[in-house]
């Protein structure tokens, strides 16, 4: 794999910002190249990180399965199930690459770039589960556990709390805005992409001019509750304020 001096000096300040302590940080550049920055600079020998998500998805599972086994004992097959879907969802993947800023160290083509490909949900959880598959690769199963069980740690209790059924975020986030205001927010369909029958869209959810959340789903529906999730992260993350504000 050979990427430009400058990108090797940004990986350097990620692996800083994980507490990791690589021992081929090669695996850690793979999980940060998305298909796109292969495609445009065949000149330069990179693979991108399909292959790690998809084995970071299998550790991410396997993680979240063990955990949740031995922590709820009375807890049914299919209670465990609906709660472990509501824990790896795309939306709380996304949000936790976003705590991460992950999307500032993607390296990807100018097309995707201009496109706002670092601040979509599905590029951004991702790469988190190519991320995950890295540091499995690099550190094994009881680094990479640790590291995930800590970055979900807070929507691990949420999502158990609910028995994994499926929230009403946008009712949730508009109660939390009039506790300190009359303004409404206000839902965008953004984009959408894929055939008729298969359709993705995205949608963001702002408040007095601010963008606090950009969600996706099969429906719009769905898209703007991803996007109300988001932003009910970032309330309580601190990163977004009641006040409008957002944090740089």
């Amino acid at each position: 794999m050979s990427i430009d001096e400058e990108a090797l000096k940004k990986t350097k300040v990620l692996m800083e910002l994980l507490g990791i302590e690589w021992q081929d940080p090669n695996y850690l550049i793979q999980a940060l190249t998305h298909s796109s920055y292969a495609h445009e600079n065949k000149n330069v020998i990179v693979e991108h990180n399909q292959r790690l998500e998809f084995l970071g998805d299998a550790v991410l599972e396997l993680a979240i399965s063990d955990f949740l086994y031995r922590k709820y004992p009375d807890y049914p097959e299919g209670a465990l199930t609906k709660v472990r879907a509501g824990i790896v969802c795309e939306g709380s993947l996304a949000a936790i690459a976003r705590q991460l800023h992950l999307g500032e160290f993607l390296f990807m083509g100018k097309g995707e770039e201009r496109s706002g490909g670092r601040q979509r949900p599905s590029i951004l959880a991702d790469a988190l589960e190519s991320l995950i598959g890295a540091i499995y690769l690099d550190r094994g199963m009881e680094v990479a556990t640790r590291f995930i069980l800590e970055k979900l740690d807070e929507i691990i209790t949420e999502v158990a709390k609910t028995g994994g059924i499926t929230a009403d975020y946008k009712t949730q986030l508009q109660e939390r805005v009039q506790q300190k205001s009359e303004n409404r927010l206000s839902y965008r369909i953004m984009e959408e992409h894929g055939p008729d029958h298969c359709k993705t869209f995205v949608s963001a959810v702002s408040y007095q001019g601010v963008q606090w959340g950009l969600g996706s789903g099969r429906t719009k529906k769905e898209a703007e509750q991803a996007a109300a999730k988001i932003a009910l992260l970032k309330i309580q993350s601190g990163e977004v304020s009641l006040d409008g504000e957002t944090k740089e």
